[in-house]
């Protein structure tokens, strides 16, 4: 019997899982997030959450030893292309802050029928809001109905049934952080045919 318990002890037991991390900023490995347009994001966020793999990827030791393998030629491109993608990247930030401040968001009050109104607020994709999900949170906060339309211009707006323009105006500012000076609100009435 000994002979038969010693074959069942070498017998791997099944293959384990393996813990694999995947940035919270990229969503890529960390070890292949100087590949997207994010690096310094990406590691600030790997130094925040993971300081043991941070330490591994881009202690000086590491870094040394991955430059080590490369040629001189190698080293000048790879500096070449970390500045280039850094530049890039501070450029592409930049661009979006600036285009998220001058961005404006419009409430319209229009009258639909006499005393009837519905308020469509547009501009707020420029501030990184998802549509959908505000029009669901303002019919659920208003108990209206609402919806995203799109508009003659080829855009989208939010169209809430009711005049809800002031606590729209209130929630863009407090909830959603836009600066008031980026917030218009607009009566607009529909013409009467005759």
């Amino acid at each position: 019997m000994a002979p038969e318990t010693a074959a069942t002890e070498t017998v791997p037991s099944e293959p384990q899982a393996r813990h694999i991390v995947y940035c919270g900023v990229c969503t890529l490995p960390p070890e292949y997030c100087e590949f997207g347009g994010t690096a310094k994001k990406c590691k600030d966020w790997l130094e925040k959450n993971h300081s043991d793999m941070h330490e591994k990827l881009y202690s000086e030791e590491a870094v040394a030893a991955t430059l080590s393998t490369l040629s001189v030629d190698a080293q000048k491109r790879a500096a070449k292309d970390t500045q280039k993608k850094e530049a890039k990247a501070a450029a592409a930030e930049a661009k979006a802050a600036e285009t998220k401040a001058q961005a404006q968001v419009l409430i319209k009050r229009v009258e639909r029928n006499k005393r009837k109104y519905v308020t469509a607020v547009s501009g707020l994709e420029a501030h990184g809001m998802d549509l959908k999900k505000v029009a669901k949170e303002w019919g659920k906060k208003f108990a209206t109905g609402s919806s995203v339309t799109k508009t003659a211009s080829g855009g989208e707006e939010v169209v809430v049934q009711g005049d809800n323009s002031d606590e729209i105006f209130d929630w863009v500012v407090d909830v959603a952080g836009v600066p008031e000076t980026n917030v218009d609100c607009i009566e607009d009435k529909k013409k009467k045919t005759t």
